[in-house]
């Protein structure tokens, strides 16, 4: 089911640094066991349209942080579909306390993004449908992509979400203590600090202060739309999720074309662990991003247009093509 906005303006939030789009569409759709999810669907003003990306974000972001990379892929010709998910942004909060990153079981992730499928992109969007996906949003997208091969025709990955790095204890003394915290009804205990409000200075996820700032801006003016640290249970569901799709017998099930766009400076999740993956991932090819940090997107202009760059040559560009182009690799 989805829910109109009594005014588009009401659902998404410009800031100087960071307009709007032009000619979208905004408002709400029931996720999967009624959480309330909110949309954008922004079309190219391209004609005609060369299909439409499906843009799935990462833990603690928002529809926002977005804007400029979904005007720089309507410039290609791509609508993009993206909704908050679940538990952040604009979308529904899951616990009494809105600030805690928290989600219930990982599958009602791809649940929402199936129902986002079946009663916004597919009804309203162009076809083909593409996916783009960051951290969180990747490993999503990579959990569900056995079944998705009937609707996705390619997928861009960057940065995903399949191991931990930077942090202040080892990977696997976290894994244990989320795990049995879920297990012993403590799931929704927070783990780790609140990073909404980072400095600049030594941060994992980008070297261009200016995006920084900007995307520093819509937190201070728009402080709902971020949580804090994850729970527990945030944590052992989406470490369950990334042992589970970096496992052989999983990336065999997966057929669709699969770029995995990996910063090599990623100080959130392992180049390693990205290089790892595509190595056993046939229908995948790892473009290397030197020099890049976690977020891509929000990264310095000499790394974001690599990526950029890629998925306008792996998706049909202003060519028609389908292979990569020197400089994006």
């Amino acid at each position: 089911m989805t829910e109109a906005a009594d005014s588009m303006d009401d659902v998404l939030h410009s800031t100087p640094g960071n307009p709007l789009p032009k000619n979208y569409t905004a408002g709400y759709f029931t996720g999967h066991r009624g959480t309330k999810l909110r949309y954008g669907l922004f079309r190219s003003e391209r004609s005609p349209a060369i299909g439409t990306v499906v843009l799935m974000q990462g833990r603690n972001e928002f529809i926002e942080k977005y804007f400029e990379t979904i005007r720089d892929l309507n410039a290609m010709g791509l609508w993009v579909a993206t909704f908050d998910l679940r538990g952040q942004g604009g979308s529904g909060r899951l616990t009494k306390d809105p600030r805690k990153g928290h989600v219930r079981r990982f599958s009602d992730y791809e649940r929402d993004l199936e129902i986002f499928l079946e009663q916004i992109v597919l009804p309203d969007a162009r076809l083909p449908f593409f996916l783009v996906g960051h951290s969180t949003g990747a490993l999503i997208a990579l959990s569900a992509a056995p079944r998705l091969s009937n609707r996705i025709h390619r997928m861009a990955l960057a940065g995903p979400y399949i191991a931990l790095t930077g942090q202040s204890v080892p990977e696997g003394v976290i894994r244990t203590v989320a795990r049995l915290a879920s297990w012993t009804g403590f799931g929704r205990t927070q783990l780790g600090k609140d990073q909404s409000h980072r400095p600049f200075e030594g941060n994992p996820l980008t070297s261009d202060i200016e995006r920084f700032k900007r995307n520093a801006e819509i937190i201070a003016a728009h402080p709902e739309l971020t949580v804090g640290a994850p729970t527990a249970r945030w944590l052992h569901e989406t470490f369950k999720a990334a042992s589970r799709v970096s496992n052989q017998a999983h990336l065999t099930q997966i057929t669709i074309p699969t770029l995995i766009l990996a910063p090599v400076l990623d100080g959130i999740v392992p180049y390693r662990a990205q290089e790892e993956l595509s190595r056993n991932f046939r229908a995948a090819q790892l473009v290397t991003v030197n020099g890049a940090r976690h977020e891509l997107f929000h990264d310095k202009d000499i790394y974001r247009a690599q990526g950029l760059a890629a998925i306008e040559a792996f998706m049909p560009g202003q060519d028609g093509g389908y292979g990569l182009s020197e400089t994006a690799a």
